[in-house]
């Protein structure tokens, strides 16, 4: 069997890897300085060359590299630590979009968002509540046949950029994924900073309304391999599933880089640092510590790779 990645996958990564060598030490520093962690130089460059939308389907605006290919980019951008919400806003908000939207939302945001001009997130982690697929976020009908949702996220990475958050929420039928605008009336968002110096927000909806439109997969035709929601769109459920296994897959892809890239560091530091007339990495327990933390690293690439074809082949990924 053949486990090499695809010629158009690892060129992706390289193009990726080498937009990524202008980040140097000093604008990584100014972007850490801010309030958002966030390198708008870069987020515009990996726009213009095309990696934000070359992995999203051509209805996105995108070239089709799928899922495995943006874990390819994810772990460039965790080997350099970059400062841009390529997993919250291409992975998870256009790629849900993509998956289970409506043709008019796809143009609408996940179309800008390829070309970086707009920022998506999805709102997963519930601040009263331990299981982003069960969301304690409640949806209610309103009278004018749309909805209105109350709750409180937490966490929510790059939310005081995006210009559109994907929603779970608990409707009287079943879990539904609500797209909601931060200039939506009771929407509040407070500025998080994470452990990491990653951008965060508390976003507190206080009965946000939310027309029929706003539902993601509103007006959408299911496929024939799919399974339709109560009212005939792409089930809420599934997208919220999709929504939860996506961001943790991703998240492995980052770390996958941070460790790689950690690792490559402490080999160099080893090989130059001498210590009594030699190489510290020539002493045994030196090169143990090395060796462990090399098998710990392949462990994590071969794991995370392994949950992301999965995970594109719609097989259990947990």
């Amino acid at each position: 069997m053949d486990f090499s990645q695809p010629e158009e996958q690892r060129e992706l990564a390289a193009l990726t890897r080498k937009i990524l060598t202008g980040l140097t030490p000093q604008r990584l520093r100014e972007a850490e300085a801010g309030p958002d962690r966030f390198d708008p130089v870069l987020w515009a460059a990996l726009g213009s060359a095309g990696v934000l939308a070359a992995t999203l389907p051509a209805a996105a605006g995108g070239d089709g590299l799928g899922l495995l290919a943006q874990c390819a980019v994810l772990t460039e951008l965790g080997r350099a630590v970059a400062p841009v919400p390529y997993l919250p806003s291409i992975v998870l908000g256009a790629g849900a979009l993509a998956r289970f939207g409506s043709g008019a939302q796809q143009r609408r945001w996940a179309r800008p968002a390829a070309h970086g001009e707009l920022i998506l997130t999805a709102a997963l982690a519930e601040e009263d509540g331990d299981d982003p697929a069960a969301p304690a976020t409640r949806a209610e009908p309103d009278r004018a046949g749309g909805w209105r949702l109350t709750g409180v996220k937490t966490t929510v990475p790059a939310a005081p950029q995006a210009g559109l958050m994907l929603v779970p929420a608990a409707a009287p039928e079943g879990v539904r994924v609500f797209l909601v605008s931060p200039a939506d009336g009771g929407v509040t968002i407070e500025r998080q900073r994470l452990s990491s110096g990653e951008s965060a927000g508390r976003v507190v909806l206080d009965a946000v309304p939310a027309s029929p439109d706003r539902v993601l997969g509103a007006d959408r035709v299911p496929g024939a391999d799919e399974v339709p929601g109560a009212d005939g769109v792409a089930g809420g459920a599934a997208a919220a599933e999709w929504l939860v296994s996506a961001a943790i897959v991703g998240l492995c892809a980052l770390q996958a880089g941070v460790t790689e890239r950690a690792l490559e560091l402490t080999a160099e530091y080893a090989r130059a640092r001498t210590q009594f007339g030699k190489p510290i990495g020539g002493f045994q327990a030196v090169a143990q510590r090395l060796a462990d933390a090399h098998v710990d690293v392949a462990a994590i690439r071969l794991t995370m790779w392994q949950a992301a074809w999965r995970l594109s082949e719609g097989l259990p990924c947990g």
